[in-house]
Parts: structure tokens; C-alpha cells; sequence
């Protein structure tokens, strides 16, 4: 086995675990649309059931699995802090970033399929041979991923909080537990499960999607604006877009997965595009619409918990409910996905020479018990140190800054199109810049 392809976390079990365990009993539409969503190719006699984690992705389940990674946790997460930056602009943000993840897409589908192997950017730079390199990005990696955890544990704890009334402390001993539980989860293990996955993936687009088309539904576009005293022109919604980029960190978790997939080069190559015009489309339609129900200036006011305000503006208290539910069960999810993944990559490099060997300690069920202790108390205090926003802005610029390390390797090794890998480093890049620009307030 080469260097490269001893590094890389089983993605397809990362987004399969979850709080639940067992089987899952469901109407039968569910389980016609669960074997277009799961694609199994192992082959098997007549009449024996195929193990779940032995089924190869197939286009659609590739494409499950990169929506449910980037809608995770990051419109719930995002809302109030791009119409903050961006006011009725804000849907040019997230378009904008839709840009620069289909042209990283493009860089990190071309750059999987020509090294043959379970990719990401770590591995790009071994398979170069930049063992530096890779040992930097490793750490940056772990560094933004543990950044989203505590994005992820925030959205959960302000959105429960937020649904009884509590007080902020309330909030942040949410997050805290969200995260101690689900790091025992991770430590515990938990059984997989298919349904689980395809079910939160569903739910989510559904309650988003309509709730989007309600706001689209009652067209007032002057609730996009911002109180008067607040100009915001276009160039603040390129600053929107590296903001809140985090939204998209996600997708690239599929380029993990290479080696699980039915077909491998053809199926990251249809379902990872697919997946980032999806997430596009539905913070666009979410960021227009949100703000037709709620009012910009409602929205930032209650940023954490924007899309709840939302939801009861469109269908009262069943529409908050529903929105915080979806809210927290997403969030949760997440932080479970997150934390699984960014241990089995500590692991690995650890394993590999390129990190401190105490995150490669597993127990006697190869749990890597260190890293995900370590990873989740790093983020249980990044919680108690940093808002919703500052979070955010974190993570946002890790994110742009590998996405624009990518792009960069895609034209080094003339992998894919060097025209559309040149769009994502640039504005990759572009928005980096203008992130840290508006931080130190330049711009």
C-alpha cells in the first residue's frame, strides 16, 4: 500500500454513523429512493442480505453524502453572519461561493482521479512527495476541522436554548454537552446506519427548501435591506462570500471515499459538481427567502438562531419547531461526522510520521480514543472563547486557504480544466484576502 493511500478516514463511515442504531423500520417509497441513494455492487447469493457498510457508493448515495456534509451545519450556522456583512446582497455571497466550490470540485475530482487513490489534499502533496508540506496541511486541517465542531456545537446549543427560552449559558452548556456526548458516541462507536443518512439528508432539504419557497411565495425584497445607516454595496457580499465559506467545507470529504466507490472515477466525477450546484441553489433560495419572512434586521439581531425566527414568521410556533428540530438534529449529526473524520485523519498522519504520535493511540476496537479526546476538548473551548461569528470567520479562511492549495496542485500537475482550476484558486485567494480585510478593517 503506497504512502498516500494509507492516510485517508473512511468517509462513508464517518457519514453513516450516528446517534441511532439498528435497523429502521420505513414506508416503502423510503426504501425504493435508499437503493438509488446506496448503490450496492458486492456481489452476493440470492436471498442473503448485503452488510450495509460493505455497499459501494453509487452516484446518488456519493451525492447524499457531499449535501449532507456541507448542509450540515452550515446555513443554520451562516444566515445572520453573511446578511450582516453582505444586507440584501447576501444571496450574491453565497453564490459566489458556489462558484469557487464547483471550480475546487472540478480541482479535487480531476486530482482524485488521476492519482487513483483516496485523495485530499494531504495525499495530493504525498503523492508530490512535499512531505512538509503535507505535514502543515495536515495540521491546518485538523485545525479547521476542529474549528467546525465548534461551529456545529454552537448552532446545536443556541438552537436548543433558543426553543425553550433559556438564557446564553444555557446555549453554551448545550454545546458543551453536544460535543462530550458525541465524542463519547465516537469512542463508544456506533452501529451504522443507512436510513439514518438518508433520512436526515431528506428532512433537511425539505424543511429548508420550504421554507425558502414560503418566503419565496410572499415577494418582499425590501426586508432584504438593512436598517437605514447600514450601505451595503456589491463588493460587500465578495467579503460575504469568504465569511462565510465554511458553508461549503464538505463536499471534499467524497475525494476520502474513493476507494468505497461503485465506479470511482465516473461517480466523483457526476455527484461531487451535483451535490455543490444543489447546496448552492438552496442557500440561495434560502438567504432570499429567510429574509422576505423574517427581515434582515431581525435575522442579524438573532444570528445564531436565524432560520427559527424564520420558521415562525412563515407557519408560527409548528414552523419553529420544526426549523430548531431540523436545526439541532443537523448540527448534531455533524459534530458526530466531524469529530469521527478529523481523529481518523489525526490518526493517520500520526501514523504516518507527520503528527505527534499520541493522536495515533487507538483502543481495542481501533477507536483513535486520544485524538478524539483531544480534538473535542480543543473545541469545547473554542466554544467558550469565540462567538458565532468569530467561529465562523475561523473556519471560513482555513477553508479558503486549502481550497486555493488544491486549485494551485490541480494546475501543477495539469490536472482537469487549468481555466476552472485558475477561477477556484483566484477567488479562493480573493476571498482569503478580503476576509482578512475585513477583519483588521481594511475594507
Amino acid at each position: 500500500m503506497s504512502a498516500s493511500k494509507a492516510v485517508l478516514p473512511k468517509i462513508t463511515q464517518v457519514r453513516r454513523r450516528g446517534a441511532l442504531a439498528g435497523s429502521v423500520r420505513a414506508p416503502l417509497f423510503v426504501l425504493r429512493l435508499s437503493r438509488f441513494v446506496m448503490s450496492s455492487t458486492s456481489p452476493q447469493s440470492a436471498g442473503s442480505p448485503a452488510p450495509v457498510q460493505r455497499r459501494a457508493l453509487g452516484v446518488g448515495g456519493a451525492w447524499a453524502m457531499a449535501v449532507g456534509g456541507m448542509i450540515g451545519g452550515g446555513i443554520f450556522s451562516t444566515l445572520g453572519v453573511v446578511i450582516s456583512v453582505a444586507g440584501h446582497w447576501a444571496w450574491v455571497s453565497f453564490l459566489l461561493g458556489g462558484i469557487v466550490a464547483l471550480a475546487s470540485g472540478h480541482s479535487y475530482s480531476a486530482l482524485t482521479r488521476q492519482i487513483g487513490e483516496p485523495g485530499g489534499s494531504y495525499a495530493y502533496l504525498r503523492a508530490l512527495g512535499w512531505r512538509r508540506s503535507a505535514t502543515a496541511v495536515a495540521w491546518v486541517l485538523v485545525a479547521g476541522y476542529t474549528l467546525t465542531v465548534a461551529v456545529y456545537a454552537v448552532t446545536f446549543g443556541s438552537y436548543a436554548a433558543n426553543a425553550f427560552g433559556a438564557p446564553h449559558w444555557v446555549a453554551l452548556a448545550c454545546a458543551l454537552g453536544a460535543i462530550a456526548l458525541l465524542a463519547g458516541l465516537n469512542l463508544w462507536g456506533a452501529s451504522e446506519s443507512t436510513m439514518f443518512e438518508l433520512i436526515a439528508v431528506s428532512g433537511k432539504l425539505v424543511i429548508l427548501l420550504g421554507l425558502a419557497f414560503l418566503g419565496l411565495w410572499h415577494w418582499a425584497p425590501e426586508k432584504l435591506m438593512l436598517e437605514a445607516g447600514q450601505p451595503v454595496g456589491l463588493g460587500h457580499a465578495v467579503v460575504g462570500m469568504g465569511v462565510v465559506f465554511m458553508a461549503y467545507e464538505g463536499f471534499q470529504l467524497l475525494s476520502y471515499d474513493y476507494d468505497e466507490m461503485r465506479n470511482p472515477a465516473r461517480t466523483i466525477r457526476i455527484a461531487m459538481p451535483l451535490a455543490i450546484a444543489m447546496t448552492t441553489v438552496t442557500y440561495i433560495v434560502v438567504a432570499l427567502g429567510a429574509g422576505m419572512l423574517a427581515g434582515a434586521d431581525q435575522i442579524v439581531a438573532h444570528e445564531e438562531v436565524a432560520l427559527a425566527i424564520a420558521g415562525r414568521e412563515a407557519l408560527g410556533l409548528a414552523g419553529f419547531i420544526a426549523v430548531s428540530v431540523a436545526a439541532t438534529f443537523s448540527a448534531g449529526s455533524a459534530i458526530n461526522a466531524t469529530v469521527f473524520a478529523t481523529a481518523r485523519l489525526a490518526a493517520q498522519a500520526a501514523e504516518d510520521g507527520e503528527m505527534p504520535a499520541l493522536f495515533g493511540q487507538r483502543d481495542g476496537h481501533n477507536v483513535p480514543w486520544a485524538g478524539t479526546v483531544l480534538i473535542s476538548a480543543v473545541a469545547g473551548v473554542f466554544v467558550l472563547v469565540g462567538g458565532i461569528e468569530q467561529l465562523v470567520e475561523g473556519a471560513s479562511f482555513v477553508f479558503l486557504l486549502i481550497f486555493a492549495l488544491v486549485n494551485w496542485i490541480a494546475i501543477h500537475r495539469q490536472a482537469g480544466s487549468r481555466v476552472v482550476a485558475s477561477v477556484g484558486l483566484i477567488g479562493a485567494l480573493a476571498g482569503a484576502v478580503m476576509l482578512v480585510g475585513y477583519l483588521t478593517g481594511v475594507v
